[in-house]
């Protein structure tokens, strides 16, 4: 639902205060077009914001939204791939999914509400799925406390066991800016005694602030890299301590233009806390003097990846600056050094899709299961490959175990 709640102010019959039904992925497995939480709005007219899998099921879904409309009830709708019956509603790419459809206005889950609480970088929304319903909406999910939260006891009925089980789960989702399936044993079994306690099912989608792409280098590779990085979403700062390098109009598409010596920006940037643990530094200025002290201050730092360029003679030689700066040999396992997957790239513009392929190689622990595999990356093509194209467990998996 996060992804829409920035197009209620102008889609009109939300606006217009039509009856409407948010249908939410909360459930996947094989190979599906859209993550969890995609979601797509349907009016009562059969109006349609949004979209779940790229044309497969959407007609099915409009017509389970407007029953529900009508019913004034929520429901779950499982789509998949028939051999059987070709002509049947699924997803012709063979994979699953479970698609939760709720009438808004009820429940909590108020447009008005949502368009109201929908700026700011930072943004989570908790929806209970099951009979009860209701919705909260956290402004900040990086420092959530699920213990500390009204709107949450409410939204529990105020069981204390529960909301401790609930925070174990919760917490890791939010504070990471995640979305997954929350499942918490009925109520009497955590001190409650009601004859129609059930299971509790939350959903929960988290939006942290865009994760930052440290560039250092103004030069032809480092202006290649810096749109790239901004088409995978990251806050891209480039900095370079040669003020006539910097100071190009081509890096001014930057969010963050630097003038600096590149270890001092980045030390001063980790003091105040304005990077974390989903930071990518690339060091694009191939010069030991900036290198060196660079990487040993990024080395020492939690982030997501750090990634230098240089031929193998200057990689050899780069590491054996940092043993000498007393850098741990375990540490200089996590430098990608030289920097990028081996596409064959050659110019600037290559060689940042090579950068960025190998960015989101690393976000994966390893390669899936019959996928072809790249001696030197451990990637290969998709046509080389048997398994799933899309790396996600099983629709019955992900709701025991949506964070993975």
């Amino acid at each position: 639902m996060l992804d829409l709640m920035p197009s209620l102010g102008t889609w009109r019959p939300a606006v217009s205060g039509q009856r409407c039904a948010v249908a939410t992925i909360v459930a996947a497995g094989g190979s599906v077009p859209r993550p969890l939480g995609t979601s797509m709005l349907v009016s009562e007219h059969g109006d349609v914001l949004g979209s779940l899998s790229g044309g497969c099921v959407e007609g099915a879904v409009v017509e389970a939204a407007l029953q529900a409309m009508h019913d004034g009830g929520s429901r779950l709708e499982s789509f998949g791939y028939s051999a059987e019956d070709a002509f049947a509603v699924g997803l012709t790419c063979g994979g699953e999914l479970e698609v939760h459809i709720q009438p808004t206005g009820a429940d909590g889950l108020d447009l008005a509400w949502l368009d109201a609480a929908s700026g700011g970088s930072s943004l989570a929304l908790i929806r209970r799925l099951d009979g009860a319903g209701g919705a909260v909406v956290v402004p900040d999910p990086a420092r959530f406390s699920a213990t500390g939260s009204r709107e949450l006891s409410a939204l529990l009925g105020g069981d204390d066991a529960l909301i401790r089980a609930a925070a174990a789960q919760l917490e890791p989702l939010l504070h990471g800016g995640r979305t997954g399936l929350v499942r918490l044993a009925p109520a009497e079994s955590c001190g409650g005694s009601g004859p129609e306690a059930g299971p509790i099912t939350l959903f929960v989608e988290s939006r942290l602030p865009a994760a930052r792409m440290l560039i250092f280098g103004a030069n032809d590779f480092g202006a290649a890299l810096l749109p790239a990085g901004k088409l995978l979403g990251y806050e891209v700062t480039l900095c370079d301590a040669r003020p006539a390098f910097s100071s190009q109009g081509r890096f001014l598409a930057a969010d963050h233009l630097v003038t600096d010596w590149p270890h001092r920006y980045l030390a001063a940037e980790a003091a105040a806390a304005r990077i974390d643990s989903r930071t990518v530094v690339c060091v694009l200025t191939h010069d030991p003097k900036f290198d060196i002290p660079l990487l040993e201050t990024a080395l020492a730092l939690d982030l997501a990846f750090v990634g230098a360029m240089g031929s193998r003679r200057s990689h050899r030689q780069r590491i054996d600056g940092l043993l000498d700066c007393g850098i741990p040999a375990e540490a200089l396992e996590r430098l990608h050094s030289p920097i990028g997957l081996d596409l064959g790239a050659v110019t600037p513009a290559e060689v940042a899709v090579s950068i960025t392929a190998e960015i989101l190689a690393s976000r994966a622990p390893h390669p899936a299961s019959g996928r072809a595999s790249h001696p030197a990356s451990g990637w290969g093509s998709l046509k080389d490959g048997t398994g799933p194209i899309h790396r996600t467990n099983t629709a019955e998996q992900s709701k025991e175990n949506p964070w993975t």
